[in-house]
């Protein structure tokens, strides 16, 4: 849900904390998520899980869940997944722990709802092609597709849309396979 007041990163701060709540400023905007779908959860970790074996073998860099990502006082977000080179990393990280730069890769769980699919697909698309992000991947587990998007000039257009069989490769990761049937709930 999107609220007409422009808000900042200190008004965050003066929110309650609520369990199963998140929320998120884009361009002022304030944000409020509910607890993700068991199904969003699975697909999150999933991706996560896949990315962490990749890159301890790599070692390049690090992989974060639910990172706090402020690139400005009206710009704080939370994305599902991130991976940072090393380099990024280090110059990215601020005291209270939260990325000022964008990652190289976002990765994004689209949750049910038109406004989320919004806020996913338009407003965090927008803004971490603003901030450099190189690719963004869009996981949506309710029709079963992945979408990556990846930096074209000084926006993120789409590369890729997988199902099914599918096995996500991306050029950022040297040789990470991400087989895109392992991130849905397998059938009881």
């Amino acid at each position: 849900m999107s609220i007409g007041t422009r808000f900042t990163s200190a008004d965050l701060e003066r929110l309650p904390a609520v369990d199963g709540i998140r929320y998120e400023i884009i361009d002022g905007d304030l944000f409020v998520s509910k607890q993700p779908h068991a199904h969003h959860t699975w697909a999150s970790d999933g991706a996560v899980e896949v990315l962490r074996i990749w890159n301890r073998e790599s070692g390049l860099g690090f992989v974060v869940s639910t990172p706090g990502l402020v690139f400005s006082d009206d710009n704080d977000v939370v994305p599902d997944a991130v991976w940072m080179s090393r380099a990024r990393y280090a110059q990215s990280l601020d005291a209270a722990g939260h990325f000022t730069l964008a990652p190289e890769l976002v990765v994004e769980v689209l949750s049910p709802g038109s406004e989320n699919q919004r806020r996913d697909r338009v407003l965090k698309m927008a803004l971490y092609a603003r901030q450099g992000a190189e690719e963004y991947w869009i996981i949506d587990w309710q029709r079963e597709v992945v979408e990556v998007y990846r930096r074209v000039g000084d926006e993120l257009a789409l590369a890729a849309t997988l199902t099914g069989a599918d096995v996500l490769t991306t050029p950022l990761l040297p040789d990470f396979a991400l087989p895109v049937a392992s991130l849905w709930v397998p059938t009881v």
